[in-house]
């Protein structure tokens, strides 16, 4: 079907055309919208309302609630501590190397992202288990790591470090270039350039990226059942404890579901602020 042609008076007739056929198919639109909005928000409230506050603080008060909570924190803080560390200037080489094999590298690193999290699981049980590629030899050492806390961070490092990197990859990347060579033509050393330039003016990105991975890990649950197990007071994180407190109490469930709901929306302001922190920085210079 071809397009009318232009009328004699210059006026276009298609823009009409345009607005009376999105005229007749937005209230379609409208309630598509409106239907993937309650699909998404009435499960959250329900699990807020579902409970009244006497029961919630009931349910905090269960014995696998204390273990877990802290258990969570911790590893997930140390987790943290090792991807910041480990993963930060990663991704500083990352971002500043044009090579192929680095973008290969970039694109095998977010693999984790992407898996199942029991296939990941397994594979850290076959890496480190007792019988694994690696396992054999540090049990051997009397390092076994499997069903330990410290698997709890090994898993937690395995599916949450690629959320970080990606974030910080990209933070990295839209610095200036003019100001990093700036620093250079000074006399700053390229690890002076790192920690006085570039971080200070990444943090932003970087505690987004931070806090993300963070998140991630502390509702890890596939990987850490299948590598850590569900061990109460030694591997039982909070995604676990609401796990095995639905076989027995509902309520501790609830209670630790609505922590972990409190603590994602917490995460979801910081992380807004971050990026209002952020957009000024993005408009250039008039």
């Amino acid at each position: 079907m071809t397009a009318p042609p232009p009328r004699a008076d210059g006026h276009d007739p298609m823009p009409r055309a345009r607005a009376v056929r999105w005229s007749a198919a937005a209230p379609l639109a409208v309630a598509l919208s409106a239907a993937l909005v309650v699909f998404l928000t009435l499960p959250v409230i329900a699990l807020l309302v579902a409970a009244s506050p006497a029961n919630l603080l009931a349910g905090l008060s269960h014995e696998i609630v204390g273990p877990a909570l802290v258990l969570s924190v911790a590893t997930t803080g140390a987790s943290l501590l090792i991807i910041v560390v480990c993963g930060t200037p990663l991704a500083w080489w990352l971002a500043r190397t044009r090579s192929r094999s680095a973008r290969w590298m970039e694109t095998a690193l977010q693999l984790p992202a992407v898996i199942p999290p029991a296939v990941a699981g397994i594979a850290l049980l076959l890496t480190f288990g007792r019988r694994g590629l690696v396992g054999g030899a540090l049990d051997r050492a009397g390092l076994g790591v499997a069903f330990s806390a410290a698997a709890v961070v090994m898993a937690q490092v395995f599916v949450s470090a690629p959320f970080y990197l990606s974030s910080a990859v990209v933070a990295f990347a839209r610095l200036d270039d003019n100001m990093l060579a700036a620093a250079r033509s000074l006399g700053a050393s390229p690890a002076r350039v790192f920690f006085l330039v570039a971080l200070p003016l990444s943090r932003p990105g970087l505690v987004a990226a931070a806090a993300m991975s963070w998140a991630r890990a502390l509702g890890e649950f596939g990987a850490t059942l299948m590598f850590a197990g569900n061990m109460a007071g030694r591997t039982q994180t909070l995604p676990l404890a609401i796990y095995s407190a639905l076989e027995s109490d509902l309520g501790a469930a609830q209670a630790l579901s609505v922590v972990l709901v409190a603590v994602a929306f917490g995460l979801l302001v910081l992380l807004t602020m971050i990026r209002r922190w952020q957009r000024p920085r993005d408009v250039a210079p008039m």
